[in-house]
């Protein structure tokens, strides 16, 4: 294969397939406009592709009725050589129609799914080397699963050596004359609905070679391929942290409600070793105190930080209140007690906090959030509903980076007062959780993500 200081991007095209319409993903919006980390999936391709800068030209295939919207989004990448044309009905036919648009003069094309926001820079410069190089490659991974042959799905015909068998990813890349040949001689054959484009080169005659993939280079088909998505995006901007100087929060001014509290006062020690200024709001507060589940009393508070601080850096919401108690055993004012500390406060807090343009809203969630537990169903469903509300807001505002934290069990008053039974020992330290939100404040690009924290 050829080295990276051979490949230059003169006659190198990029097609990013994206007309399909994400039946299985259950939306009427098809998948790759759904938001990862607050971007839209397809631009996080977008993204990738622009900065390995191996292609002269990009291509994205898109659905007719969403080309208006997608001219709108490139309006960001004023000099990026990005265009648009339609896709077809099948992936062949959206594959062969950017193929058709690829200008005279076109020696190899990269053709990747665009819900496959994960791509590394390394797999493209795999592929176009191996385009070059051998005229045709697909880039995939090994199996860890047994791989069973059932053709009619009920028993099982034969048992394959799973180390013969790889899992093909994309991109998938040609030298251009021979993948247009493939597609023109495929339409010859009668083929308008095969899946991959190498199974054309393939009935050729015609080799095809293979590259290294990545497990994390996931196809985005469900909720759950997106949350996975997200889990993966913080796990590679927490690895590139330990290298890369963050942003410092010397005197950066950071609201954080319940500040008084188990994980808002650590976080307020935290802030200043880092030289911010913490801004404590909670009833017990000795210069901001306010009852956040109150809007007037939540506006008045907000208003005044504003008087005295100006817009603030951040907001971080650990507001937070549980009774350990079963459904029937809890009075109305304890359920309600409940909805409006662990929600209502956060919403208000959010709504009337005075922010600067890029400034960071952290709401504290819980791992209870996935899955109500019994005795605190009331605090699990609120906990939910602020995951829900944090992914929604960063959608809503994308001026701001918007993020939950969802820790594990935390040993804070709160926790103990409830549960004084608990091994201290098994619960995450509160400064753990604080250390965590002390990354995401230093970071300038996670927006609407969920941030897992467990302990080590």
């Amino acid at each position: 294969m050829l080295n990276s200081s051979d490949l230059s991007p003169s006659g190198i095209k990029a097609l990013i397939l994206m007309a399909g319409t994400g039946e299985r993903f259950g939306s009427a919006t098809p998948k790759q406009f759904h938001r990862l980390a607050g971007k839209k999936i397809y631009l996080h391709t977008l993204e990738t592709f622009l900065a390995s800068r191996l292609f002269d030209e990009i291509i994205l295939v898109c659905p007719e009725q969403w080309m208006q919207q997608v001219r709108e989004d490139l309006a960001a990448y004023p000099s990026a050589s990005v265009s648009i044309t339609a896709g077809g009905i099948s992936r062949q036919e959206s594959s062969f129609k950017g193929l058709l648009a690829c200008a005279a003069g076109t020696r190899a094309v990269v053709i990747h799914d665009a819900v496959r926001p994960l791509v590394s820079l390394e797999i493209l410069r795999k592929n176009v080397s191996g385009a070059l190089a051998f005229g045709a490659v697909d880039t995939c991974i090994p199996s860890a699963d047994t791989l069973v042959h059932a053709p009619e799905k009920e028993r099982i015909a034969s048992i394959p050596c799973r180390s013969e068998y790889l899992r093909g990813q994309t991109p998938q890349s040609f030298s251009y004359p021979l993948i247009i040949q493939a597609h023109k001689q495929a339409q010859e054959w009668g083929s308008s609905n095969s899946s991959d484009d190498c199974s054309l080169v393939l009935r050729e005659g015609r080799a095809v070679h293979v590259v290294e993939g990545s497990e994390e280079n996931i196809k985005i088909t469900s909720e759950l391929d997106l949350f996975l998505a997200e889990q993966i995006l913080r796990l590679r901007n927490a690895s590139s942290s330990s290298i890369e100087q963050k942003t410092s929060l010397k005197g950066k001014r950071i609201a954080v409600t319940g500040g008084t509290g188990g994980i808002g006062s650590a976080l307020c020690r935290l802030l200043q070793e880092e030289g911010a200024i913490p801004v404590v709001l909670s009833r017990t507060s000795p210069l901001y105190p306010a009852d956040l589940t109150s809007y007037s009393a939540a506006k008045e508070v907000f208003d005044q930080v504003l008087s005295d601080h100006g817009p603030l850096d951040g907001l971080v919401n650990s507001i937070g209140l549980l009774k350990n108690k079963q459904l029937d055993q809890l009075s109305d004012e304890e359920i309600q007690s409940q909805i409006s500390t662990n929600l209502t406060g956060v919403i208000y807090s959010c709504k009337c906090a005075h922010l600067k343009k890029g400034a960071h809203i952290i709401n504290i969630a819980s791992s209870s959030y996935g899955r109500g537990r019994k005795n605190f169903s009331i605090y699990a469903s609120a906990k939910a509903a602020v995951v829900n509300f944090t992914q929604g807001l960063a959608e809503e505002r994308e001026d701001l980076l918007i993020n939950a934290i969802v820790p594990q069990r935390t040993h804070t008053p709160m926790r103990s007062g409830n549960f004084p039974d608990e091994n201290p020992s098994t619960l995450l330290d509160p400064e753990e959780v604080a250390r965590e939100i002390i990354h995401l404040l230093k970071q300038s690009c996670l927006t609407g993500t969920l941030v897992e924290v467990r302990k080590k």
